[in-house]
C-alpha cells in the first residue's frame, strides 16, 4: 500500500475532494494555462497559413483551441476525462496542441500508468490520422508523424519522471514521520522497561528488608517474656532494618523522580557483598550455610555480581518467611566461560510456619532477571517438603 500522503495525491477515489487549492496549485495551474495558451497562439497561426486547410476553418479551429485552453483550469478535477476529451479535439485543432499535451502530462503525474498507457497510445495512434486529414505546409508526412509522436512520449516521460519524483518524497515525508514516531514509541518503551526495572530492584530490597521486620516484630509479639538481652537484639535488628529500608526507598524514589541509580551515594551490590548479607540473616537468627566455591568473587563483572546477589537475597527472604528456623545453604560456583551457578536450597521447616503476606511475585521477578541476562532459573518443592532454587548466569571469559 502506499503511504498516506501519497494515496491522497495518487488515488482517483480521492482527487477532487479539496475545497481549496495552494498558492502553489494555483501557480502551477496558472503555468500550465499560459504554456496551453502559448502553443495554442502558435498552432492557429500555422493553421491561419496553411493552404491545405480550407477557408473558414481556422475560425473553428481557434474557438476551438480557445475553449480547450480554458478547460485546462479543470485538469485537477477531472484528468482523465479531460485526456479522452482532447484526443478528439487535437485531432480537430491545431490551437488545441498545447492544451493536449497539458492535459496529457496531468494524466501522467495523477493517475496510475494503466490510464496513461491507454489515453497515450490512443494520443499515438490518431497522429497519423491529424496529419493525414490537416498535412503540415513546411514538414513532409512522415517526418511530421515522427516529431509529434516524439513530442508525445516526452510528455509522458516528463510526466512520469514528475509523478516518480513526487512519490519518493512523499514516501521519505512518510518514512521520516514513521520513524519519528518508532522513536517516541522507543523511548516511551524504554521508559516503562526502566520502571519495570525499579519496581523489581524495590521488590528484591525492601522484601529482604521488611521481612526482617515481620520475623522480629512477631517474635517479640509471641515472646513478650523474652530475656531482656534478646529483646533489645530484636529491637536493634528493626530500628537497623528500618533505617536500611527508608535508605532505600528514597533511592528508589530518586530514580523515578529522574535521579541516577547511585544518586543516595550508596554502592550497589555485587557478589562480594555475599557475605555481608549472609551475616545480616544470620543476625536475623537464621541458620545459613555459605559455600561461595568461587577463587576471586571481586573478578565477577559487577552486572553478573549484582544479578547474583539479587537472586541470593530473594532466596534467603522466601526461605525466612516459609521455612523459619530450617537451615538453608547458599552455593556459589563457577568460572569465566562456563557461567556462574548460584543455588538456595533448605529443607522443610522443624515446626509451624507463621502466614506471612506475599505476592508471589518475587520469583517471577527473579526469572525475569535472569532471562535478561542471558541465563535462567529454576524452583522445585522437594519431595521432603523442603524447596530448592538454581539460577545459572552467563560468564564470559
Amino acid at each position: 500500500m502506499l503511504p498516506s500522503a501519497v494515496a491522497r495525491e495518487f488515488d482517483p477515489s480521492r482527487v477532487g475532494r479539496e475545497s481549496r487549492r495552494t498558492v502553489r496549485d494555483w501557480i502551477a495551474d496558472f503555468t500550465c494555462f499560459l504554456a496551453a495558451v502559448l502553443i495554442g497562439m502558435l498552432g492557429a497561426d500555422a493553421v491561419a497559413d496553411n493552404p491545405h486547410i480550407a477557408q473558414g476553418y481556422a475560425e473553428f479551429d481557434q474557438v476551438l483551441g480557445a475553449l480547450a485552453c480554458a478547460a485546462v483550469w479543470l485538469r485537477r478535477r477531472w484528468p482523465v476525462g479531460l485526456a479522452l476529451v482532447m484526443v478528439p479535439v487535437s485531432v480537430a485543432s491545431d490551437t488545441a496542441g498545447g492544451a493536449a499535451a497539458v492535459a496529457l502530462f496531468t494524466l501522467t503525474v495523477h493517475r496510475p500508468f494503466r490510464y496513461v498507457a491507454w489515453i497515450g497510445g490512443v494520443s499515438l495512434a490518431v497522429i497519423p490520422l491529424t496529419y493525414w486529414l490537416r498535412p503540415d505546409r513546411d514538414m513532409p508526412y512522415f517526418v511530421s508523424i515522427a516529431f509529434s509522436g516524439l513530442v508525445t512520449v516526452t510528455v509522458i516521460g516528463w510526466g512520469m519522471f514528475v509523478r516518480s519524483r513526487r512519490e519518493l518524497l512523499l514516501s521519505l515525508r512518510d518514512r521520516a514521520v514513521r520513524a519519528e514516531n518508532e522513536a517516541a514509541l522507543r523511548a516511551e518503551q524504554a521508559q516503562r522497561l526502566a520502571r519495570e526495572d525499579i519496581a523489581r530492584e524495590m521488590h528484591d530490597v525492601l522484601a529482604h528488608r521488611l521481612t526482617l521486620l515481620s520475623v522480629h516484630a512477631g517474635a517479640l509479639e509471641f515472646r513478650p517474656d523474652a530475656p531482656r538481652e534478646e529483646i533489645v537484639r530484636a529491637a536493634g535488628v528493626i530500628r537497623e532494618s528500618s533505617h536500611e529500608a527508608l535508605q532505600d526507598l528514597r533511592q528508589v524514589i530518586g530514580v523515578l523522580r529522574g535521579g541516577e541509580a547511585d544518586a543516595s551515594g550508596r554502592p550497589q551490590p555485587t557478589l562480594a557483598a555475599l557475605d555481608t548479607l549472609v551475616a545480616e540473616s544470620r543476625d536475623a537468627g537464621m541458620k545459613v550455610v555459605l559455600a561461595n566455591r568461587l577463587t576471586d568473587p571481586d573478578t565477577v563483572p559487577a552486572a553478573l555480581g549484582r544479578t547474583a546477589y539479587r537472586i541470593a537475597q530473594e532466596g534467603l527472604t522466601n526461605a525466612r518467611k516459609h521455612a523459619p528456623g530450617a537451615e538453608v545453604t547458599v552455593t556459589v560456583t563457577g568460572a569465566p566461560g562456563e557461567g556462574l551457578t548460584l543455588s538456595v536450597r533448605n529443607p522443610a521447616p522443624p515446626g509451624d510456619v507463621p502466614e506471612v503476606p506475599g505476592s508471589g511475585q518475587g520469583l517471577i521477578g527473579l526469572a525475569e532477571r535472569a532471562s535478561l541476562a542471558g541465563g535462567r532459573l529454576g524452583h522445585r518443592a522437594g519431595p521432603d517438603g523442603g524447596f530448592h532454587l538454581e539460577a545459572w548466569l552467563p560468564w564470559a571469559s
